[in-house]
């Protein structure tokens, strides 16, 4: 006995908002940049900072960590505490500039001290972004398509960090280190730089109201 299952797949259904479209994007330009360390980031603990081991890679991966699952909730209740998404939107492009300033000072490390420093900046920074991004991504998922835009945003994030991946160790091999994390921080400024120039898709414009005209004129019959 067969069993015929038709699953219709038209993703011309599937359409998604310019505020989704734009969050995406700087997923894709963030994610991205930010894929192109992984592959390299422990060795360059190893090979940059004095007497560095594996126990130092895993106990900056734990302060990172740490401090941005704590971090991350008080700028939460913050953000739902107040109307709007003035305040989302301005964390969240703190959180990606900083993010991207993190990736330049990176290169500038060359003790203990300033590694955990630094990775603890990159946890700030990446505890402003994520509260900030989810809030204003799920108050525009398109209706009736909200696994799609949020599987939209996963599988974009996947490709652009398995691509990055490649390419971070490949530049790494060829040029170093330091290359590696000027592009990161390109492309976290890229994608701070994408969405603060479209403010306009999230914050409301400020209309000017102009002078109020009567319905009808003073002493006129209404």
């Amino acid at each position: 006995m067969r069993f015929k299952v038709d699953i219709p797949l038209d993703f011309r259904q599937a359409r998604v908002g310019r505020i989704v479209k734009y969050l995406i994007l700087a997923d894709l330009f963030f994610w991205g940049g930010w894929g192109l360390i992984n592959p390299i980031f422990a060795l360059f603990i190893v090979a940059k900072v004095p007497e560095a081991t594996a126990f130092t890679v895993g106990a900056a991966f734990a302060v990172y960590w740490l401090v941005k699952a704590v971090w991350q909730i008080p700028v939460a209740i913050f953000l739902d505490k107040h109307e709007g998404e003035r305040d989302d939107f301005n964390a969240l492009i703190l959180g990606l500039t900083a993010a991207g300033f993190t990736a330049l000072v990176f290169p500038l490390v060359n003790n203990m001290f300033w590694l955990f420093v630094v990775v603890v900046l990159q946890a700030l920074a990446y505890g402003l972004y994520t509260p900030s991004w989810s809030a204003i991504f799920s108050r525009h998922l398109d209706k009736d398509h909200y696994a799609f835009d949020w599987s939209l945003d996963s599988t974009t994030i996947g490709v652009a960090s398995g691509i990055a991946a490649f390419v971070g160790g490949a530049i790494a091999n060829l040029w170093g280190f330091d290359a590696v994390f000027i592009l990161t921080g390109i492309a976290s400024l890229v994608s701070a730089v994408l969405l603060f120039s479209a403010p306009h898709l999230v914050l409301p414009r400020t209309i000017t109201p102009g002078p109020v005209i009567p319905e009808h004129a003073p002493g006129e019959a209404k």
